[in-house]
């Protein structure tokens, strides 16, 4: 009769959600109010609070706040603050990384091997990231293959993980990004679909930069500037220094005819290894270099 019984209530549901969706500060409070939580949702549960912590910027608090003695998953989240703190830090991290994975003990864990994508996808590794993550198992793993392989241009592969995750569990918060994601790479009348899952997801749940920059990337391709605009003003009140944000208001400031100068000067400051900086670097880099040769 036992058997019958099904599983208890997913505590960590709303505290899950909120982080997927970019609401980092609403996942960090959501925690203080669980309780009666089992030793694994509780490890679950500091994760995603330091998870959270690292989206925000907060990373000296992570370091400092996870010691020597604390569990795989936390050593795992603590190399990856480590990783985003300092360029210096990158070495010592990505071997540290390396000795973990190979340690038959450890280097299977879920969140660890999440890490380990997540590290080598900033390194533009895809290789490397895909021989931790390809075995899925979560959904989070299921998702960042997708995103992997997006990057990669091979979006037969990420579709092949979307249906994965649409087996698992259609309706998930992350089902939906993944198939929001593939509808842009794919683009043409995809595009729309995108559109319609991000303004769900607005109505569902508080607005952040996340869902805004969606909306406002499937404006863009839609044509619809003027709208993406105001998304993305949005989205900069929320953060003033989020990248995408930044990124994506210079793209659209050029198709309105206005000047980017002051969104790219925030970005070059803020995230000087952008890929939108590096293009932008190089382009003026070899224009001064041609006026020099014609000089």
């Amino acid at each position: 009769m036992a058997a019958a019984v099904s599983a208890g209530p997913d505590h960590l549901f709303n505290m899950r959600n909120y982080y997927y969706l970019g609401a980092y500060q609403a996942a960090i409070n959501c925690s203080d109010s669980l309780s009666g939580l089992s030793p694994d949702e509780s490890l679950e549960k500091d994760c995603l609070v330091f998870r959270s912590y690292i989206a925000l910027g907060s990373y000296a608090l992570v370091i400092n706040e996870i010691d020597d003695s604390a569990p795989t998953p936390l050593q795992g989240v603590k190399l990856l603050a480590l990783y985003l703190s300092s360029p210096d830090n990158k070495e010592s991290v990505i071997s540290s990384l390396k000795e973990w994975l190979a340690d038959p003990a450890i280097g299977n864990n879920p969140i660890l091997r999440l890490i380990a994508g997540t590290i080598f996808m900033h390194e533009q590794d895809y290789n490397e990231a895909l021989k931790h993550t390809n075995a899925g198992g979560t959904m989070e793993l299921h998702a960042l293959n997708g995103q992997i392989f997006l990057k990669m241009y091979r979006s037969d592969y990420a579709e092949k993980q979307l249906r994965i995750m649409q087996q698992v569990d259609e309706d998930h918060t992350l089902t939906q990004l993944a198939n929001a994601w593939l509808d842009l790479a794919v683009g043409g009348s995809k595009i729309q679909e995108a559109y319609l899952i991000f303004q769900d997801f607005s109505e569902k749940y508080q607005m952040t930069g996340l869902i805004l920059n969606g909306k406002a990337v499937c404006s863009m391709h839609m044509g619809n500037f003027d709208e993406a605009e105001t998304l993305l003003l949005e989205a900069l009140n929320k953060d003033t220094k989020d990248p995408e944000t930044l990124a994506n208001l210079v793209v659209c400031s050029l198709h309105l005819g206005k000047s980017p100068s002051r969104y790219l000067s925030q970005l070059k400051l803020s995230h000087p290894d952008h890929l939108l900086v590096k293009r932008v670097t190089s382009s003026e880099e070899s224009f001064d270099r041609a006026v020099q040769s014609v000089a």
